[in-house]
């Protein structure tokens, strides 16, 4: 999961959590709002600490010859 799926994520629960004022049976638009915003923020954890830990990620040095 990216970081953008992450943020996405996050959104998508804050507006299920805060702006949706519907209501279906069966299913509790709150619960799934919170659900929403945790697995994006673990997500968003996640993707940010294995871009730091990437073999790839650029350091800015120059290397000179």
């Amino acid at each position: 999961m990216g970081i953008g799926v992450s943020v996405f994520l996050v959104a998508a629960g804050a507006i299920f959590y805060w702006a949706v004022t519907g209501d279906v049976q069966g299913v509790n638009l709150n619960a799934v709002g919170v659900i929403l915003m945790i697995v994006g923020a673990l997500g968003l954890l996640w993707a940010l600490i294995a871009s730091s830990a990437s073999p790839w990620r650029r350091d800015g040095g120059v290397a000179r010859g």
